[in-house]
């Protein structure tokens, strides 16, 4: 077995895979690539179990055979080189060697039968969409999901398909936020939970992508295909809780900010807040926002005031700082809006500007209790 590839068109695509590979894995198979090479195409594997991703690569070649090669050597290795063609040869001592334009190097392979064989997908669903805007979505709700081990299901980012539009929420029962898209839809209605490492992948190949997204879906499995990579991974299994439900549906009272001033007074205000509660309080009244916090601990405190549009009753409601931090840096618009209805009920922000046509983005943050 034998071929030859550019040592940098190789590097970048094994960086993409070596995001699957586990740091510690149980079955020491899955600290290698398969490489299953079939004349001039090279398929590249990585797999920790739960996710499999493979690419496609173009090569030098009229040979068969598949081998596993360790990936942490390999790509440290291909690292150092600058741009110039490898050839790879499989020898018969159970090594691959690797000729450079300046020497060889030869590295232990596995048998490539040892690798385990990504799932096979039984009468999925499908629907297809444009990659950057699957990135958007999941850079918009991944922020937003728990990492509580007794909770799988709110581990992960739900995805609910209809006809009418496409729907991505994540939620930690603090925070939650609503992804929303009318200009994209699906044959059938569908609902799963996506896990967050393939979808930390995901994000970070198909950021700007043109290509267009291939999602098959079943009860158990969900696989993406685009350009020459295709991801498959299981899903989190169970029921999600209704988030429709905990969204409130009137809030009379809305305040109106412009997002970078309302994010700086966030962030320097929390500084003197309680270090375990991260707490601050906005009191709104007339055209005036004021914003404080306070850590009788230390007897540090700050206030800030704002001016902002508001409509609705004099009122004061207490947030986590970090929860609010993470949702006005994740929105991209000039202007938010900050919806509520009574302090202890959730606070509703919304972009006022900056989205695309069609697209739709709810956040939901719950109040912490005042201590008058």
């Amino acid at each position: 077995m034998k071929f030859i590839v550019s040592s940098t068109y190789l590097l970048k695509q094994l960086q993409i895979l070596g995001g699957v590979i586990n740091n510690s894995n149980t079955l020491p198979i899955l600290d290698n690539f398969l490489f299953d090479l079939s004349k001039d195409k090279l398929t590249v594997s990585a797999s920790d179990l739960e996710t499999t991703m493979s690419s496609v690569l173009n090569v030098d070649s009229d040979n068969e055979g598949t081998i596993a090669v360790p990936a942490r050597l390999l790509l440290e290795t291909l690292k150092t080189f600058p741009e110039q063609p490898l050839t790879f040869i499989v020898a018969d001592n159970n090594t691959v060697e690797i000729s450079s334009n300046h020497g060889k190097y030869a590295l232990a392979y596995a048998d490539g039968a040892e690798f385990p064989k990504a799932v096979e997908l039984s009468s999925p669903s499908s629907t297809t969409l444009l990659g950057d805007i699957l990135a958007t979505a999941i850079n918009k709700t991944i922020f937003a999901a728990g990492n509580d081990d007794l909770r799988p299901v709110m581990s992960g980012v739900f995805f609910q398909f209809s006809p009418e539009n496409l729907t991505f929420v994540a939620t930690d029962a603090h925070k939650l936020v609503k992804y929303q898209r009318e200009d994209v839809s699906a044959s059938q209605v569908a609902e799963f939970i996506m896990p967050k490492k393939p979808l930390t992948l995901l994000k970070g190949i198909l950021a700007g992508s043109e290509s267009d997204v291939l999602i098959e879906y079943n009860e158990s499995n969900a696989k993406f295909t685009f350009d020459d990579t295709e991801l498959i991974c299981r899903l989190i299994d169970g029921k999600y809780p209704n988030y429709e439900a905990v969204i409130p549906k009137e809030n009379p009272n809305k305040l109106t900010i412009a997002r970078n001033q309302f994010l700086s007074s966030v962030k320097r205000v929390s500084i003197f807040s309680n270090k375990t509660t991260h707490q601050i309080r906005l009191k709104i009244a007339g055209a005036e926002l004021n914003i404080s916090a306070e850590d009788l601990d230390y007897s540090n405190k700050a206030e800030e005031r704002l001016t902002c549009s508001y409509q609705g009753d004099d009122m004061q409601i207490g947030f986590n700082s970090r929860f609010l931090v993470e949702m006005l840096n994740n929105l991209g618009s000039d202007e938010v809006s900050l919806e509520m209805s009574l302090p202890n009920r959730a606070g509703i922000l919304t972009p006022i500007d900056g989205l695309d046509e069609g697209e739709n983005v709810t956040m939901l943050v719950m109040p912490v209790m005042l201590n008058n």
